[in-house]
């Protein structure tokens, strides 16, 4: 999986929209993102990784935290992510439920709320809405879901020690996972 582009819009730490153009980096599919702390690199890889699987890259984030504290109320808060896998070219619009306050004419401050949202367009067309199906077929694709998508896909900083030191049971399912391997494993299987 290769992502070609990334927009946020009120997540995370930016308060309006912005695109990254990922295609640029590439197509080796190894990228470093560096930056000083606090700059927003965590915030991409959580970004990809809602965008994908419905929730951010590390457990501590909660869904309904993504929405940037900075943002004006009528900027909607969403990830969309386009990406390349084995050629074809799919497209993700995904957004986190959150509340926000709206302020009426007449003063008043009312609490609003926006529900989750998300589709996935297919190389062929056709069109997935539901969050929970989008990442169903996310994770069919893919081959992975999101735990073992943050432990292969994003290392994280201190976090390449954990794969290190995986046990090799947990490393085996990883690797057969990254390249593909599982086929080979069944048939090593019926052989013995």
């Amino acid at each position: 999986m290769r992502p070609i582009k990334l927009v946020l819009s009120a997540f995370g730490p930016y308060a309006s929209k912005i695109e990254l153009d990922l295609s640029k980096l590439g197509e080796n599919g190894v990228y470093l993102i560096t930056g000083d702390t606090g700059a927003g690199k965590t915030t991409i890889f959580d970004a990809i990784t809602f965008a994908l699987f419905g929730k951010p890259s590390g457990d501590i984030r909660d869904v309904k935290t993504l929405r940037s504290e900075y943002a004006k109320e009528e900027i909607e808060t969403y990830v969309e992510l386009d990406f390349v896998y084995h050629d074809e070219e799919y497209h993700i619009y995904r957004r986190p439920e959150y509340t926000y306050t709206h302020v009426q004419k007449n003063g008043e401050v009312k609490q609003r709320s926006k529900a989750t949202d998300a589709y996935l367009i297919m190389p062929n067309g056709d069109r997935i809405v539901k969050p929970t199906e989008v990442t169903k077929q996310v994770e069919q694709l893919l081959g992975m879901k999101r735990d073992q998508f943050r432990q292969i896909a994003m290392i994280a900083q201190g976090s390449f020690l954990e794969i290190l030191n995986a046990d090799t049971k947990e490393r085996g399912k990883l690797f057969e996972k990254v390249f593909m391997t599982s086929k080979y494993s069944v048939l090593m299987d019926r052989l013995n």
